[in-house]
């Protein structure tokens, strides 16, 4: 495999929310490593935070393994536990199927930076802790509901938890 440049590769803004979440990733984006080699069986993005900004609302995986490491900056990681501080070289993993809702929030006066490297399950449900919704993934479509499986219409209730 070839060098490759992250510089060539795509960078993704915000996110795929609805709204209002969508608005809540202001000051995030990812370069998409995993897209730029093609990779099929897993991804791998680095993440940029903007000094206040999230990288996701609080959620777990179904199908999906996940791995983090902080390249840069400091970080805060909220599960369903509490809060820890994230510093350069920290790791989390979050294996498929374990309903810890988590996230990063960058809480310093400077930008921040992690790896996120993750399994392309084709059907996936990923939960969202703090709100009533799920993403349904079925083979390269993507849906979103309520807990409860049907269709997303829009907040149902107001985030609990972390508002950040």
């Amino acid at each position: 495999m070839p060098k490759l440049d992250p510089a060539a590769a795509p960078v993704k803004t915000g996110s795929a929310y609805p709204e209002p979440y969508g608005a809540q990733m202001e000051g995030r984006s990812s370069i998409r490593l995993g897209d730029l080699a093609g990779l099929t069986q897993f991804g791998a993005n680095i993440v940029r935070l903007e000094p206040g900004a999230v990288a996701s609302l609080r959620h777990w995986h179904s199908r999906e393994d996940e791995f983090a490491i902080v390249l840069e900056g400091d970080l805060i990681l909220v599960e369903d536990e509490g809060e820890t501080p994230m510093a350069p070289g920290d790791c989390a993993a979050w294996k498929a199927g374990a309903a810890n809702g988590h996230r990063f929030i960058n809480r310093s006066g400077r930008p921040a930076r992690f790896l996120v490297v993750g399994s392309k399950a084709p059907d996936d449900v990923a939960t969202y802790s703090d709100v009533d919704m799920q993403l349904h993934a079925n083979g390269g479509k993507t849906r979103f509901t309520y807990h409860d499986g049907s269709d997303w219409a829009g907040p149902r209730d107001l985030p609990k938890g972390d508002k950040t």
